[in-house]
């Protein structure tokens, strides 16, 4: 490899390391950790997860209904109000937008969208 080869991915490393050591990425880790340790959340999940597979199931024989549709949502709703799945999304959206202002930053002087485009096929 190239010292400029070496040198982007010291900077990648660097970056990364950086990216984890911020607040929100910290807020996302502890939230996703209280997720993943509720036994009621997780149940919940699972519960939400087998709804949305039996109606898209559905929906593709052609077998699907408004009301399976609303007990989806309804299920979705219900998981997304408890307090440690709203924290988790929240932590989530702020962790995106962080990562959506450094995609911003690496692409200015690229003068390309870095996250969306780089490597895309057939862009319009």
């Amino acid at each position: 490899m190239s010292i400029q080869t070496d040198r982007l991915d010291e900077l990648g490393q660097e970056l990364g390391e950086a990216i984890a050591a911020t607040p929100e990425y910290e807020a996302f880790e502890e939230a996703k950790a209280a997720v993943e340790n509720d036994e009621e959340i997780q149940a919940e999940i699972r519960e939400f997860q087998r709804l949305r597979e039996e109606f898209m199931m559905a929906r593709q024989t052609g077998e699907a209904t408004q009301e399976a549709l609303q007990k989806v949502q309804s299920a979705q709703q219900d998981l997304h109000s408890k307090p440690v799945m709203a924290e988790y999304l929240e932590a989530q959206a702020d962790l995106q937008e962080r990562l959506e202002a450094v995609n911003e930053a690496i692409s200015e002087p690229l003068a390309v969208d870095f996250g969306g485009e780089a490597g895309g096929c057939c862009q319009d």
